[in-house]
C-alpha cells in the first residue's frame, strides 16, 4: 500500500527497500562472490565476468521470484536458480560456478547488510541536519522565558533554548548510538551451510577476505548466522532514536494546544487542516511521530525475541526479520525526515510564552521568593509562609507578589525592590544558560569529527 507512505515515510530510504533493491542486493552479493573466488582461485578466472554481468536486479521477474519464494522458503533460492539460467544463455561454463560454496542466509544477510548500509548513511545525514536545526533553535532562544511544566502544570521559568537544548543533547546520544551499531552491522555474511565454509576447502578464509574487500565490508571473526545481536543492536539503536524523535514530537503538540499556543508547526497551503472545521491547525507532523514512536516499540521488541535461534540455522525466527526489520528502519526515517521539516521552519511565539507566564499570577515564582526568605528565616518556616500565601492569593483571585507585599515577615526580610525581582523569570534561570553552551558546545566538537556515515564505499 503506497496511498499512505508520504505520510509516514520517506522516499530515499524507501528505495533502499523496494523489490528492486532487495534483490539487487542479493545480487551484488552474488557478483562478488564470482570475483572473489575467481582471484582466490577457487573458480575459472573466465567465470567471474559472464556471471557479474548478469547480476542486475532489471533482468529479473519480481513477480515470478515472489511465487517461487513461497515455495522455496526464501528468495535466494530462485533468485540462485534463475542467475544460474541467465548466466548459462551466455556461458555455459561461467553458469556451474554460480553462488559456488555459499548457502542461501550468505546471500540474503550480505544483501540486507548492503541495503542497511545506504539507509542508515541517509537516515545519519538527516539527523546530522536535524540536530543542527535544533542547534539553532537553542541558540535562538536562549534567553527566550517560558514555563517549565511538571505533571503536565507550570511549575518554574526555563527557556525555550533550555528545551531545544535537551532535545538536542538526547539527540546527538542517538547519532553516536545509531552510528556505532551501523559499524557493528557493517560485517560480511559468508559461511556456506554451517558456517564453516568446508565447500572451499582451504580456500575459505581467502575467499572471505576478498569478498569482504570488494563489497568494502568488515570481515568478521566467523560468520553470523544464528548470532543476530548486530541487526537487534541497529534496530533497538533506531527504536531508542525514535522514543526521542516522539518525545519531542508530544512536546510540540502539547505546546500547539490551543489554550497554550506557544509554538506551531509550519504553515503551508492544505497542511494540518481539518474536513469539517476550518479553523483547525492540527500538527500533523507531531502526529505521524507519535505514530512512529507507538509501533516501533512493538517491532523492536519482535527483532529482540527473533534473536533466540536454533543452532546453526534459525527457524522462523531469521525469518520474522525480513519484514520487520526493515518496517523498522521505513517508520523511524520517516518519523526524523518529517520532524527535520518541521524543526527548521517551527513558529515560535515568545509574546505568548511571556503572556502564560503570568497565568497562574505568580505562582510559579513561589519557590524563588522561599529561597530567597529561606536565607534568613529558614527553609522550612518559609516553605509555610510561602504556602499560605500561594493558597490566599488563589483564594482571593490576586497576584501572589501583592499578597506577600502585605506581609510582615515578607516585608522585613525582603524590601519592595528585592520582591520586585524575584518575579522577573530572567531572575530565576540558575545555570539554563551554561547548560545550553554545553550542549552546543558538545554538538560543535560532535560535528567536526569526521562523521562515520561518509567513511567507506
Amino acid at each position: 500500500m503506497r496511498l499512505l507512505q508520504p505520510l509516514f515515510r520517506w522516499d530515499p530510504v524507501e528505495a533502499q527497500f523496494s523489490n528492486h533493491a532487495r534483490v539487487q542486493g542479493l545480487l551484488d552479493f552474488e557478483a562478488a562472490l564470482a570475483r572473489a573466488e575467481a582471484r582466490a582461485g577457487v573458480i575459472p578466472a573466465s567465470a567471474a565476468a559472464p556471471i557479474a554481468a548478469q547480476c542486475r536486479a532489471e533482468l529479473f521477474n519480481m513477480d515470478e521470484l515472489a511465487q517461487a519464494a513461497a515455495s522455496a522458503g526464501n528468495l535466494a533460492i530462485p533468485l540462485v536458480k534463475r542467475l544460474t539460467a541467465l548466466v548459462a544463455a551466455s556461458d555455459k561454463d561461467a553458469q556451474r560456478f554460480v553462488h559456488w560454496g555459499a548457502t542461501s542466509q550468505d546471500a540474503i544477510d550480505t544483501g540486507l547488510v548492503l541495503q542497511l548500509r545506504a539507509a542508515l548513511r541517509l537516515i545519519e545525514s538527516e539527523f546530522e541536519t536535524f540536530s543542527s536545526a535544533l542547534a539553532h533553535l537553542a541558540e535562538k532562544h536562549r534567553a527566550t522565558p517560558i514555563a517549565a511544566r511538571t505533571w503536565m502544570q507550570q511549575a518554574l521559568p526555563t527557556t525555550f533554548g533550555m528545551k531545544a537544548a535537551a532535545w538536542l543533547d538526547a539527540v546527538n546520544r542517538d547519532r553516536l548510538r545509531l552510528a556505532a551499531a551501523r559499524r557493528n552491522a557493517e560485517v560480511l555474511q559468508f559461511g556456506g551451510a554451517v558456517g564453516t565454509l568446508a565447500s572451499l576447502g582451504d580456500k575459505g578464509l581467502e575467499v572471505a577476505k576478498a569478498l569482504s574487500e570488494d563489497l568494502h565490508l568488515a570481515l568478521p571473526d566467523l560468520p553470523w548466522h544464528t548470532q543476530r545481536d548486530r541487526i537487534a543492536e541497529v534496530a533497538t539503536a533506531l527504536g531508542i532514536a525514535t522514543g526521542t524523535l516522539g518525545k519531542i514530537a508530544r512536546d510540540i503538540s502539547l505546546h500547539t494546544q490551543t489554550e497554550v499556543a506557544e509554538v506551531f508547526e509550519p504553515a503551508a497551503p492544505g497542511r494540518g487542516g481539518s474536513s469539517t472545521m476550518p479553523h483547525k491547525r492540527n500538527p500533523v507532523t507531531c502526529a505521524v511521530v507519535l505514530s512512529a514512536a507507538t509501533r516501533v516499540p512493538g517491532l523492536v521488541g519482535t527483532m529482540l525475541s527473533s534473536m533466540v535461534q536454533e543452532q546453526e540455522r534459525g527457524l522462523g525466527g531469521w525469518h520474522a526479520e525480513w519484514e520487520i526489520f526493515p518496517e523498522i528502519i521505513s517508520l523511524a526515517a520517516g518519523a526524523l525526515h518529517h520532524l527535520t521539516e518541521t524543526i527548521a521552519g517551527l513558529e515560535v511565539d515568545t509574546a505568548r510564552m511571556a503572556a502564560n507566564l503570568e497565568l497562574t499570577h505568580g505562582l510559579l515564582f513561589a519557590e524563588a521568593v522561599q529561597m530567597a526568605l529561606g536565607k534568613t528565616i529558614g527553609r522550612q518556616q518559609a516553605h509555610e509562609l510561602i504556602e499560605a500565601a500561594c493558597k490566599r492569593a488563589q483564594k482571593e483571585n490576586r497576584h501572589l507578589r501583592d499578597v506577600l507585599a502585605e506581609d510582615a515577615t515578607v516585608a522585613k526580610h525582603l524590601n519592595k525592590e528585592a520582591l520586585t525581582k524575584l518575579f522577573d523569570p530572567a531572575h530565576y534561570l540558575g545555570v539554563a544558560e551554561q547548560f545550553i553552551n554545553r550542549v552546543l558546545a558538545a554538538h560543535a566538537a560532535q560535528n567536526t569529527k569526521k562523521t562515520p556515515a561518509k567513511e567507506g564505499k
